[in-house]
């Protein structure tokens, strides 16, 4: 099994900036792609971005690209999303989640295999 534990999410102003950060422990051998969803009110959860292994892949969802960064300590079984100018919009629960594939990053979160409980982001305008 692996536990991910996500925190960092908070209340903040509209353009400013959050670090989330998911921590992963127990079987983390089985802790390869990593990624961020993310669950808007009223809305089904949603692909945010997502990491390979090696970090040598990242893929964003169009609506953050330019916006957010992902990366991943694979020494501290950790990864993080940098998020920069942030919206009302991208007010949100949002999730880490890991998959045992290794250099294929999915958007569709049921190819996941572990999940975090989720850290609220909210953005006031």
């Amino acid at each position: 099994q692996v536990q991910l534990v996500e925190s960092g999410g908070r209340l903040v102003q509209a353009g400013g900036s959050l670090r989330l950060s998911c921590a992963a422990s127990g079987q983390t051998f089985d802790v390869n792609t990593m990624a961020w969803f993310r669950r808007a009110p009223g809305k089904e959860r949603e692909f945010v971005s997502g990491i390979t292994w090696t970090g040598g892949t990242t893929q964003y969802a169009g609506s953050v690209k330019d916006r957010f960064t992902i990366s991943r300590d694979n020494n501290e079984n950790k990864v993080y999303l940098q998020m920069n100018s942030l919206k009302p919009e991208d007010t949100a629960v949002y999730y880490c989640a890991s998959s045992k594939k290794i250099a294929i990053i999915d958007r569709d979160e049921s190819e996941y295999n572990y999940w975090g409980q989720g850290t609220q982001v909210i953005v006031s305008s």
